[in-house]
């Protein structure tokens, strides 16, 4: 099959397949006699799995150690198991620092209970005091006190 017939069949833009190829997750397509890339089913299977892992909020680098893995049928899964338990972990950490996010939000929310004019708004009162200690969120949410709120780990995410 063409490309475009492979992203159909995964759900999944060319340009994110094209981007796959390059970032080395998927193997290099057969070519035919006019150079047109030739896809098998193998090649929608795996793409599925490296849209999976990305449904997952894996990195590239997390996805290419779950198929080293895979693509060895006789290697041990410890690997696969340490690098989900070491994910959740993560993401446990990123739920509990989304939390604290909210409560701060939900704490200037409490603040206004009417219209008033900006210069007596005490919700642009508090965001101009300086917190004590810095920023109220731990070190790795720094980026979302600085207004980065990309923060966490999208370089080398991709698509």
């Amino acid at each position: 099959m063409k490309i475009g017939e492979l992203a159909e069949r995964a759900h999944t833009p060319v340009e994110t397949v094209r981007y796959y190829e390059k970032a080395g997750l998927m193997p290099a397509p057969a070519r035919t006699e006019g150079n047109y890339r030739r896809y098998d089913e193998g090649h929608v299977a795996r793409l599925r799995f490296i849209r999976h892992c990305r449904a997952l909020d894996l990195s590239l680098e997390e996805i290419r150690a779950l198929l080293r893995v895979r693509d060895d049928p006789q290697a041990d899964c410890t690997a696969a198991d340490e690098l989900v338990r070491q994910h959740l972990a993560h993401v446990q950490q990123r739920i509990d620092e989304l939390a604290q996010l909210r409560d701060q939000l939900q704490a200037l929310e409490r603040l206004c209970g009417r219209a008033r004019p900006s210069a007596e708004c005490r919700i642009l009162a508090e965001l101009a005091q300086e917190p004590e200690g810095g920023c109220p969120l731990e070190e790795a949410t720094a980026a979302v006190c600085l207004g980065d709120t990309h923060g966490r780990r999208t370089p080398g995410h991709g698509p």
